[in-house]
């Protein structure tokens, strides 16, 4: 009796099996790498399956788009030594402090500056928990409030360049890390402004929760600015020299990062500091490549197994509107998002939904930005919302109960950001079709 199974079979027991290693607390990459091995054993035998596997994490690490991961991670820990964060977030409050729940705004747009010199969404939530929060509550702000906004904000770091979640997805679906890096500046600043609309509705509605601030001259607002010219000079390089062509992505970043690090020498960051701050880059990037290694021997797993076609077929064959896949397929990313962090939910997706999305005639492009988005929305929603338990873990006097509260106005302002991308995908798109080829 034949007992062998369908390429189909093992395709899903593979995806079936990744997905309850993952629940059970074993590592994505360990998870992804042993899964993939087996699955491609399975189908093609030990010897050409193990051959295979042993050559893809060489042969995908000297990839040159990659070596901009480093270069973007490095640009946030020397800004964040250089002590920019609490440059940004006064300038910020001198210029915005006047708007109802002003200091709630600052840290919005302070946290957005940020982002533009950093890749890491929970550096940015530590950070600002750190420099905003204590002068809230220092005005008598609502600690909701205070919290959520600072938790929420942070997740601005996945969408606003740079960003390492863009650069992840840009490699697993080869899409142009230009590009994508180009299109998130609008979608990151209307996620802005809808922060913004909320801060303002909920202080207007309840002035106690946070009252505008005054009493800054014009001279001390313009006195405020040089401070933040670093992060300006970093944005203008990024922005324009890959919206022109001057630079790839890669040139962008080293030319960031040595901005930064000349900033950081005139502040007079110490060497221990410089040590912390390359040690650091280090350890992240080491993790963020033992992730992809981890899922690319998986996903070309599944492309043995032809899952992703299939997938794809099965998908565009429902009696359903596109926008009402999207739907559930970002549905699904928020029910993910609940147990998995960002990269590893990425990783463990996008090779099965990708290519179903690209038959539904979406823009490669756009959907990326879709995806970091709700990346952004998972870090806010409970029971992991990691920018949240970052925040929690900073300021532990305020309960974690009270963060997850506060923030929960901001996953609506990103529910209505994400439909205003499905509504005008022209607004994430239009930058990227500008770019000089």
């Amino acid at each position: 009796m034949d007992f062998s199974l369908s390429n189909d079979a093992i395709g899903i027991i593979g995806c079936v099996a990744l997905l309850a290693l993952v629940l059970l607390g074993v590592r994505v990459y360990v998870a992804a790498a042993l899964v993939g091995l087996l699955g491609i054993v399975a189908l093609i035998g030990w010897d050409a399956g193990a051959g295979l596997v042993g050559t893809i994490p060489h042969s995908k690490s000297v990839n040159y788009t990659l070596s901009v991961l480093p270069l973007f991670i490095l640009i946030g820990y020397l800004a964040f030594h250089a002590g920019m964060t609490q440059t940004l977030f006064d300038a910020a409050k001198k210029w915005l402090g006047w708007l109802p729940g002003g200091l709630a705004i600052a840290t919005i747009f302070a946290v957005a500056g940020f982002s533009a010199v950093s890749g890491a969404a929970t550096a940015a939530a530590a950070v600002f928990a750190r420099v905003a929060i204590p002068e809230m509550l220092k005005e008598n702000y609502d600690r909701r409030l205070a919290a959520g906004v600072t938790a929420a904000g942070a997740t601005l770091d996945s969408l606003i360049p740079p960003s390492a979640i863009m650069v992840v997805y840009a490699i697993i679906v080869e899409a142009s890390i230009g590009k994508l890096l180009i299109a998130g500046f609008i979608p990151g600043l209307i996620s802005a402004l809808c922060y913004c609309l909320i801060v303002i509705g909920w202080c207007t509605w309840n002035p106690n929760v946070g009252r505008a601030i005054s009493g800054f001259t014009w001279r001390e607002r313009f006195a405020s600015l040089p401070g933040t010219l670093p992060v300006i000079a970093v944005v203008v390089i990024i922005f324009a020299s890959m919206l022109f062509g001057w630079a790839t992505p890669t040139e962008a970043g080293a030319l960031g990062a040595f901005v930064v690090y000349i900033a950081a020498l005139i502040n007079r960051m110490k060497f221990a500091q410089l040590n912390d701050a390359l040690l650091e880059t280090a350890k992240l990037t080491v993790m963020i490549f033992a992730i992809i290694w981890g899922i690319l021997i998986f996903v070309r797993f599944l492309g043995f197994a032809g899952v992703p076609e299939h997938f794809s077929e099965w998908v565009v064959s429902l009696p359903l509107e596109p926008w009402q896949i999207m739907v559930g397929i970002l549905f699904v990313y928020l029910v993910l998002g609940c147990f998995m962090d960002g990269i590893g939910m990425l990783l463990l997706t996008l090779p099965v939904f990708y290519p179903a999305v690209i038959k539904l005639g979406y823009d490669p492009i756009w959907f990326g930005i879709i995806v970091v988005k709700m990346v952004g929305v998972c870090l806010i929603t409970p029971p992991i919302g990691l920018s949240c338990f970052v925040v929690g873990a900073v300021r532990r006097d305020i309960p974690l109960s009270d963060v997850f509260r506060g923030v929960l106005p901001f996953v609506l302002a990103d529910f209505l950001a994400i439909a205003i991308f499905m509504i005008w995908p022209e607004l994430i798109t239009w930058l990227p079709d500008q770019m000089v080829r």
